[in-house]
Formats: structure tokens, C-alpha cells, sequence
């Protein structure tokens, strides 16, 4: 993650530096060099990912003439994506976004004893079926709602161990191709984080948030913000709420986008991007050759 960037730039080695000193943890030295039991702690997960973002977007800022207020008109990230999104914004700087991030992971990792939740993926579904499998599941009790809205057929639902325990039969009666557990350490985003979500909004209270330079689509309601009041609230309920990531880019199209690029992280974003809007034009950016091609469209 970022290893080779940070090899080839200062601009990146310097973002990997910074995060360390702000969390007080080699974390890219569990990048890089440590055991993926480490590495997998959603609180060393999440930061480590916008790490790797942010090391590409400063790379492209420093040394390759990238300037988001003028070359972007939107930036949107998926779940923890959206801090990252916050940070080329302009709205966090990077050390407030990775202490941020970190308790994030901490706040989420212990709302919910490991074993009482977790989170399917529903192969094949669509949004509507997705949420009455989740109806169904709950019905008798316990938790279960519609946590990530990915992709066409591809909807993730997370919850209560009970209700959980049902979903497969019912997904399974409703001719759903394939519901699959997922390795995952709590049920994130239902309403079973709300003792994150009062974390999390201490946390974002102690934090200033600077103007934005360009709107970010909110993960929660699927349109561009730039109030940082409102930025606030909505990271907030996003701890519990539904990411409306396929809502999000269905979104583009009516506000002037054509193209979009995803920083770091592989081409998981984009993929989805495909499936939702195959007319949206779509760049990854992670190795110095991908980087250094799109400089020359700036």
C-alpha cells in the first residue's frame, strides 16, 4: 500500500511520515513490512487506505501540477473514502484526518462485541429486493437494514447475528444468486453503531472543518455538500446511515460530470462505477506511469 509510491516521491514518503507522527504509530511501517492481522484492525485499516489516497493526490499536487479547485468539479469517497474526499477537499488536514479515522476504527470496533453482528453480501440483487430480504430478516428480531447500496446486484446488508442467521434462507427464496458473509469485524452502518456515531461526533466537534475547495457527495444522502456544518452532521449519521454509493454516481450525470478518477486503492471504485453509469468515462491512478499519463491531460 503506497510502498512503491513512496519509493519513487518525497511528496509521498512525506504524506506516510505525517500520519505517523499524528498517530503516534509506524503505521507505515504495518504497511509496508508488518502482519496482515495488524493491518486488517479497521483502525489501522482506515487510515492506511486514505494514507495511500492522499499520498497519490499529493504526489500529483506537488509534483505534477494537479489543482482539485480547478481540475475537479466533485470529489466522493465510499465510507472511509469520504474522509479521504475531505482531505483533497481541503476540508481536514491530513493529521486531523488520520486521528479521525483512527478513532473511527476504534469507535466502530468496539460499538458491537465481535461475534453479535455482521454483514452479507447480496450477489444479484437489486436495491428493492435487498431491502425486503433485510425487512424479512428483522421481522422477528434483531437488527438488519441495508448498509452499502454498491452497485447494480451488488447490495450489502449488516446487522444483528439473529438476523443475519436468516438472511441466507430468505435471500435464497427470493432467487438471489449468492449471499456471502463478510469478513468483517462489526456490522457497520446500521444502527447498531450509534454508540460510534456519539463517538465520532465528539470527535468531529473538537476538529475544525475549513472550507471546501470543491462540494463532496455525501455518502448519506447522495448529493454534493460544501457547508462544513453540514459535512459535520452527515459524517456523523454516516456511522449508522446507508451508503448510497450507487445513488452517488447515478448523481454525476445531472451535475456536469463525465469523468471520474479514483486515487489510490485499485480499481474497486471504479468497477462499481462501470456497473452503475457505463457512459461515465473512468480513470485509475496508482503506479508512477498512471500518474504521470494523466499529468499530461491536466
Amino acid at each position: 500500500m503506497g510502498k512503491v509510491l513512496a519509493d519513487a516521491f518525497a511528496s509521498a514518503r512525506e504524506v506516510f511520515a505525517e500520519v505517523d507522527d499524528a498517530l503516534s504509530q509506524k503505521l507505515s511501517r504495518i504497511m509496508w513490512e508488518g502482519h496482515e492481522s495488524d493491518l486488517v484492525l479497521t483502525e489501522n485499516s482506515q487510515p492506511a487506505i486514505m494514507a495511500a489516497s492522499i499520498a497519490v493526490v499529493r504526489v500529483l499536487e506537488k509534483e505534477m501540477g494537479l489543482d482539485i479547485a480547478k481540475h475537479a468539479n466533485l470529489v466522493a469517497g465510499h465510507s472511509l473514502g469520504e474522509y479521504s474526499a475531505l482531505c483533497a477537499a481541503g476540508a481536514f488536514s491530513l493529521a486531523d484526518t488520520a486521528r479521525l479515522l483512527k478513532t473511527r476504527g476504534q469507535a466502530m470496533q468496539s460499538a458491537v462485541p465481535v461475534g453479535e453482528g455482521g454483514m452479507i453480501a447480496l450477489i444479484g440483487a437489486e436495491i428493492e429486493q435487498a431491502e425486503e430480504v433485510a425487512r424479512e430478516a428483522a421481522a422477528v428480531g434483531g437488527t438488519c437494514v441495508v448498509a452499502n447500496d454498491n452497485a447494480p446486484g451488488q447490495v450489502v446488508i449488516s446487522g444483528s447475528k439473529d438476523a443475519m442467521d436468516r438472511v441466507p434462507d430468505i435471500a435464497k427464496a427470493k432467487s438471489i444468486k449468492r449471499a456471502i458473509p463478510l469478513s468483517v469485524s462489526a456490522p457497520f452502518h446500521c444502527p447498531l453503531m450509534q454508540p460510534a456515531a456519539d463517538m465520532m461526533a465528539q470527535a468531529l466537534a473538537a476538529v475544525t472543518i475549513r472550507p471546501l475547495v470543491v462540494p463532496v457527495v455525501a455518502n448519506v444522502t447522495a448529493a454534493p455538500v460544501s457547508d462544513p456544518d453540514t459535512v459535520r452532521r452527515l459524517l456523523v449519521e454516516q456511522v449508522t446511515g446507508r451508503v448510497r454509493w450507487r445513488e452517488s454516481i447515478l448523481a454525476l450525470r445531472n451535475l456536469s460530470i463525465d469523468t471520474t478518477v479514483e486515487f489510490g486503492g485499485g480499481k474497486v471504485l471504479t468497477g462499481m462505477v462501470k456497473r452503475i453509469d457505463k457512459e461515465l468515462q473512468s480513470i485509475t491512478l496508482d503506479a508512477s506511469a498512471d500518474l504521470e499519463a494523466f499529468a499530461k491531460t491536466l
